[in-house]
């Protein structure tokens, strides 16, 4: 059974989170979570309960941490980001679930923004990509912009940043008003791990390629420069083994989690843990908490944690 969290657990979560960052509690505006863990308790095989299970974890995600209201203002374009990077289906779990930014497309909607837009630059052919993760498809039903990006909308920014000064970016992402950042949990041959900050990559130009000799503190650079409103990483069905592309449904595992936040760091961190690894494994992990963007201690933000079915 769905597991609520009462007013006064709510509260005195909030309290914590708000004493952790320098607020009194008790006076107004009392911080809400900044992180959440929800977990599914009775996993299914038949894409239908999948789908299913991908929505209510969302909403409670959402729901966790104080609403989609708390990130959309009435009005604002959005842009999701999820990663659709391969001609994959959904088991095969080397896209975002489809599910997942189709529910985060109506919870925008519903707190009123004007526009959702959703895309990535996959590395496969587009056409195929978008219709094999089944992702376009899902977000239109709700009312998404899905659309192949335009590499002429790539433009070279000054990124500012420490190790990446400046670099082709995707001009609707840095212009929209609100950004969620949403991967897939997945194993990657040359980074280890594809999770919330290496997301970022697919709004960058070419060539991209050459980021990975430094992958780590550019990516951090990236993510400070066009920060995420909101971060959710499905680990639904994780990709353990011969990523980023996968394939086989022997390398999928099914985890039956969801979490989201507003620490990109602290979730890079906690999916580290989804596949053994310690929680600063990740050279893109520890080069976002050195410039600021985040905690490495998860733990420290008391997460929400949830079993629901």
């Amino acid at each position: 059974m769905l597991r609520r969290l009462t007013r006064r657990e709510f509260m005195e979560k909030s309290a914590k989170g708000a004493a952790a960052v320098g607020f009194t509690p008790g006076v107004l505006d009392l911080q809400p979570p900044k992180m959440a863990i929800i977990s599914w308790n009775d996993p299914q095989e038949d894409a239908e309960a999948v789908g299913y299970e991908a929505q209510r974890l969302t909403e409670e995600a959402i729901k966790s941490l104080g609403g989609m209201g708390r990130f959309i203002s009435r009005g604002d374009v959005v842009f999701i980001k999820p990663n659709i990077g391969w001609d994959r289906l959904p088991a095969q779990a080397a896209n975002t679930n489809p599910d997942v930014v189709a529910t985060l497309v109506r919870l925008c909607f519903e707190s009123g923004a004007r526009k959702v837009r959703v895309s990535d630059l996959p590395c496969n052919d587009q056409r195929r990509t978008f219709r094999s993760s089944r992702i376009q498809k899902a977000a239109e039903e709700e009312g998404a912009e899905v659309f192949f990006m335009d590499r002429r909308k790539f433009r070279d920014v000054d990124i500012g940043g420490e190790n990446l000064k400046s670099w082709p970016t995707y001009v609707d992402y840095i212009e929209c008003d609100k950004r969620i950042n949403v991967p897939i949990a997945k194993h990657h041959s040359l980074t280890s791990l594809t999770l919330t900050i290496k997301n970022l990559m697919g709004v960058l130009g070419d060539p991209r390629n050459r980021l990975h000799q430094n992958l780590g503190p550019a990516m951090a650079d990236v993510a400070k420069f066009v920060p995420s409103d909101l971060v959710v990483l499905d680990a639904i069905r994780i990709l353990k083994a011969n990523g980023p592309t996968g394939g086989s449904l022997q390398d999928v595992e099914r985890r039956d989690i969801l979490v989201a936040g507003v620490d990109t760091v602290a979730i890079n961190a906690y999916g580290t843990t989804l596949f053994g690894m310690n929680p600063d494994h990740l050279s893109t992990t520890r080069a976002a908490a050195s410039i600021g963007l985040g905690t490495i201690d998860f733990e420290s933000l008391d997460p929400v944690r949830l079993s629901i079915s």
